[in-house]
């Protein structure tokens, strides 16, 4: 089956009330405001693929990875202090991955292009800051703090040309990842990176890549 065919069977089921009670919601794709179709939400189930689940909408606010299994209470169990709000679907990807990271916003200052895993990009490259990249192939996460923990923030292929101006003033990352999915960290210490081939029990992650989705624990790769 083509990436495109595995990208259109992922579904997400939202429910209104904790233990999958209460009016439900069934998502295929990007959903930019599901006070649309409900109003509050409390559990979800991830049927096929893997989401990010944001709480604020039009996919703003704290971001949350989410792969197949069961989310009988989200809230608790990933330390969210609001409902989703928002989430947009995690596409396959099975090609390579490359992304360019830059010291100041605007692509302007030290640049680095990484194609691999990082678990410590301050460290890795010497960097005083990280404020921008361009992503050029393949998807990252990015996270709030080294070895792939802290707060996380998806970024498909594009340009990211201030942090700050997307809401990301307080956070410096220091990690990062390919989707395959690839995952990011990020902290005012360095970045940090790997590949997701075996995703985690947990709901936290760390950045790397996405290619397959088990319900396995990762183990973290050095590069």
């Amino acid at each position: 089956m083509t990436s495109s065919g595995m990208n259109m069977m992922s579904k997400i089921i939202f429910y209104e009330d904790r233990n999958f009670q209460g009016r439900s919601y069934e998502c295929m794709s990007d959903c930019s405001d599901m006070s649309s179709y409900m109003s509050r939400c409390h559990s979800c189930r991830v049927e096929r693929g893997c989401f990010m689940v944001y709480d604020r909408t039009n996919f703003m606010g704290n971001q949350y990875f989410m792969r197949r299994g069961e989310y009988a209470d989200y809230m608790s169990m990933m330390g969210m202090s609001d409902c989703i709000r928002s989430c947009r679907m995690i596409p396959m990807h099975r090609g390579s991955f490359r992304m360019r990271i830059y010291e100041r916003e605007n692509f302007q200052g030290q640049m680095y292009e990484m194609m691999e895993d990082c678990e410590n990009i301050m460290d890795r490259y010497r960097m005083s800051n990280f404020m921008s990249c361009n992503v050029m192939e393949g998807h990252w996460l990015m996270y709030e703090q080294p070895h792939f923990r802290g707060r996380m923030m998806y970024m498909r292929p594009g340009e990211y040309r201030s942090f700050m101006n997307m809401g990301f003033g307080n956070m410096s990352l220091t990690a990062a990842g390919r989707k395959d999915l690839r995952y990011l960290s990020f902290t005012q210490r360095g970045w940090s990176s790997r590949s997701l081939k075996e995703l985690p029990r947990a709901v936290s992650v760390s950045c790397r890549g996405w290619e397959v989705f088990p319900c396995r624990a990762p183990v973290l790769q050095r590069s």
